[in-house]
């Protein structure tokens, strides 16, 4: 699997979209891929065919001709993909609200058990080591502001 943080471009929503539907369904023809992606969007056939060329150009998707279809599989991991964009998301927000923001996150998202007990023993780790304050790095010397 080739990571998104290799790439030189970043996934947009509408790719996110066709994204999805391949990761869920992988391996899927296009056909598959169209039949989803316009039950959801009001996207014509020919603009789906373009998404899809394009996310192969920039080596997200493999394919492969079978008969008159087209099947495409993933080459980036969802979940990696997915901490990859969460993660450059949060490196442009202040480091002293990020906790704030992760606090939300958790309390808003619907998460496993089984994810809850990862969660926890993270927490358990973090904390041994963990500051009392994070320190603002909006502005360099203004450490306590914010």
């Amino acid at each position: 699997m080739v990571k998104l943080q290799e790439k030189e471009s970043t996934i947009s929503d509408s790719e996110w979209e066709a994204m999805r539907i391949i990761w869920t369904l992988e391996p899927v023809s296009s056909t598959k891929i169209i039949e989803e992606l316009q039950a959801k969007k009001d996207w014509s056939e020919s603009t789906i065919k373009t998404l899809l060329r394009r996310l192969v150009k920039k080596n997200l998707l493999s394919t492969k001709k079978k008969g008159r279809r087209f099947v495409y599989t993933a080459k980036v991991n969802q979940t990696q993909v997915m901490a990859e964009a969460a993660q450059e998301l949060l490196s442009r927000m202040c480091d002293m609200h990020k906790g704030e923001v992760l606090l939300q996150l958790i309390a808003n998202s619907p998460i496993s058990k089984s994810d809850l007990s990862k969660i926890k023993e993270i927490i358990a780790t973090k904390e041994k080591d963990a500051p009392y304050m994070v320190p603002c790095n909006c502005l360099p010397g203004n450490e306590k502001m914010c």
